[in-house]
């Protein structure tokens, strides 16, 4: 079996609640990929990722990749950049609506909204722990597996993953998410935030918009399908047989 959970945004809460139900179902050892956005938006993205460091120095069989809000941040408390040229709308990464001002929040820094870009950095270079940059700066963009393709955001169709680009791993939206071809394995993702985890013949989406209130929702792969876990058990989700019909 292997579970893989999308998209936390520093719900420390919701990935506890997540853990739990992985653990009930697979044991608190079952092997997980993270598909990145531990950061940005929730209350407590300096938790999220310290329950993930905690995790693989205690030898959890955890892989984590990168997703954008996790390459905004890092770019951020690294050389103080706040603007990425794949936000179509320009915004900055301090913008509450990309909920940068949340995660420095979560280390100490206060009154975010008022302070400068380089008052901000020189304190985010105080705040943020040395251990947090380093895992935030060795992600992986992606993960491949026998039967699948883990990954934040897609990828652009057609491409070989070994000359994917890095922007499109963390930021594709379109034409990865019309695209019905078949990419020779499943890709698995998240990025693009939903009411609830979707499944498609050629892909899943397993943000369930927990960075804009709703529960996180883990899935399983347990032989030939994918269930997602929630308190009431598995829920049918993904089977290629399903979709073959």
């Amino acid at each position: 079996m292997l579970y893989a959970i999308a998209d936390i945004h520093g719900y420390a809460d919701q990935l506890d609640a997540a853990l739990d139900l992985v653990a009930a179902d697979g044991g608190a050892e079952a092997p997980i990929v993270f598909l990145g956005d531990y950061v940005d938006r929730g209350p407590d993205s300096r938790g999220v990722l310290q329950r993930l460091i905690d995790g693989r120095a205690a030898g959890r069989d955890w892989t984590c990749l990168m997703g954008n809000h996790d390459r905004m941040f890092h770019r951020f408390i690294s050389e103080a950049v706040q603007h990425d040229d794949r936000i179509k709308s320009h915004k900055p990464w301090l913008n509450p609506s990309l909920g940068g001002g949340a995660t420095l929040a979560s280390y100490g820094i206060e009154e975010v909204a008022s302070r400068g870009t380089d008052d901000l950095f020189d304190a985010a270079q105080a705040a943020v722990p040395a251990e947090h940059r380093d895992f935030l700066s060795a992600l992986p963009t992606w993960h491949e597996t026998q039967a699948h393709i883990f990954v934040h955001a897609g990828i652009r169709p057609g491409i070989p993953m070994v000359d994917q680009d890095e922007d499109d791993l963390v930021w594709i939206r379109d034409p990865f998410l019309f695209d019905t071809r078949d990419h020779g394995k499943l890709v698995v993702h998240g990025h693009t935030a939903l009411s609830y985890p979707q499944a498609h013949a050629n892909r899943i989406n397993l943000d369930g918009g927990a960075g804009f209130g709703n529960p996180l929702v883990p899935a399983v792969w347990d032989g030939e399908a994918w269930f997602l876990l929630t308190g009431e058990g598995r829920q049918p989700f993904w089977s290629r047989q399903a979709f073959a019909a």
